[in-house]
């Protein structure tokens, strides 16, 4: 069984930085695909990043410029460094990782709160 640990998540001011860890329990290079996701209250769950081992990157049209999602290979970490947060960020965040296109595996998540 894979677990999937975030970690990274707080309370932060409009316009500042955060940055998620999702550090998984086995090698990262098992998995194709590696993304995030995000819940806000009363919304469903949507993609905000997705990484794929062949090093293809998306992003949400809102989050394009502000974040950015990487692989720590030696680490078997993801990242999703998060700059200019704005209020609609926030939400609980996931972690997700797939052996080949869809998703596994999931995080517990992490709450990413963004207010003055």
């Amino acid at each position: 069984q894979v677990q999937l640990v975030e970690s990274g998540g707080g309370l932060v001011q409009p316009g500042g930085s955060l940055r998620l860890s999702c550090a998984a329990s086995r090698s990262i290079f098992s998995f194709n695909a590696m993304g995030w996701y995000r819940q806000a209250p009363g919304k469903e769950r949507e993609l905000v990043a997705t990484s794929t081992s062949g090093g293809t990157i998306n992003y949400r049209g809102s989050v394009k410029g502000r974040f950015a999602i990487s692989r720590d290979y030696a680490k078997n970490t993801v990242y999703l460094q998060m700059n200019s947060l704005k209020p609609e960020d926030t939400a609980v965040y996931y972690c997700a990782a797939g052996l080949e296109w869809e998703y596994d595996y999931w995080g517990q998540g992490t709450q990413v709160t963004v207010s003055s």
